[in-house]
């Protein structure tokens, strides 16, 4: 059996080796040596790489057994390392995403959001009360004017669903459900969530560790973005897919920390009354602000 298991656990490591480093890194290395052949002037020749391949090909070196192996080696630890550099850098993307607005740059970034966001905000209170004005009035706009404020109001629930405290989007949308179950129930998740982990179905854990993999995904994705726009300097096509990577990278971690945030605040609606109750707090009343801060309370521990 433990044979089977350190067997079974190579093959994850080797899997997981290929799939987030060796593969995409030697995607990259590859495209490092493009640039180097072509340059800009002759970006879409292919038939200058050929050429060039073919000649490679035709090297006394190439027909040594031994050298293949050292060059495949090399490139391949190449490419591992490419890979680990574009992991650490994802992990900073991440970090960068749900910063808080310290330093001069990041405080003028949430001001900036903050701003656009009472300015949406303005437009949107003005236009339902346009709207509401013409429904009561029974002018003939009165569906298009509601149409209106309706359009307005997604624009600016797409710089965030609440009043902005972050530089970016995304850290204000993962730290909403935090601060609307402290407004709704004066609940501190950040001092209950280890307990409701503990208390979450299998199912509802595995789609959070889920979307928290797309997230970081998302973040190593605009991490080789970055890379690929750094490569555009000397071949421009690099430049074209690390703006497709970026702007998709982007995408996709706004989609995962929509689904990360909307699975936190549901499994605190659903469970914490079953963590009152774990906890010998008498739950018997729905959820409100009195349970809510009774819970705080006693996971806060004071001193």
């Amino acid at each position: 059996m433990t044979s089977a298991f350190l067997s079974a656990l190579g093959g994850r490591i080797a899997e997981r080796w290929l799939t987030l480093l060796a593969l995409p890194g030697l995607l990259f290395v590859a495209a490092v040596t493009t640039a180097t052949v072509l340059g800009h002037e002759h970006a879409a020749d292919v038939g200058k790489l050929r050429t060039w391949l073919d000649t490679l090909a035709a090297s006394p070196a190439s027909r040594s057994i031994g050298t293949v192996a050292l060059v495949a080696l090399g490139v391949l630890l190449v490419a591992a390392a490419i890979g680990a550099a574009a992991q650490a850098l994802g992990a900073g993307v991440e970090l960068l995403w749900c910063a808080e607005p310290r330093g001069h740059l990041l405080r003028r970034l949430a001001d900036r959001r903050l701003r656009r966001w009472r300015a949406a905000d303005a437009a949107f209170r003005a236009a339902l009360v346009t709207a509401g004005r013409a429904r009561l009035a029974g002018a003939d706009d009165a569906d298009r004017l509601a149409g209106l404020a309706e359009s307005r109001f997604a624009e600016r629930d797409r710089i965030a669903a609440a009043s902005p405290r972050h530089p970016f989007g995304m850290g204000d949308r993962l730290a909403a459900p935090g601060q609307r179950l402290w407004r709704a129930y004066r609940l501190d998740l950040a001092a209950a969530w280890p307990r409701l982990w503990l208390l979450a179905a299998d199912g509802t854990r595995a789609e959070l560790h889920a979307a928290r993999l797309r997230f970081g995904a998302a973040a190593r994705l605009c991490a080789w973005g970055g890379g690929y726009l750094v490569l555009g300097v000397w071949w421009w096509p690099a430049a074209l897919i690390g703006i497709a990577s970026v702007a998709v990278g982007l995408h996709r971690g706004r989609a995962a920390a929509d689904a990360f945030a909307e699975l936190t605040e549901a499994l605190a609606d659903l469970h914490v009354r079953d963590l009152a109750a774990a906890l010998g707090i008498d739950s018997a009343a729905s959820l409100d602000r009195a349970l809510g801060e009774r819970l705080s309370r006693v996971l806060r521990k004071p001193g």
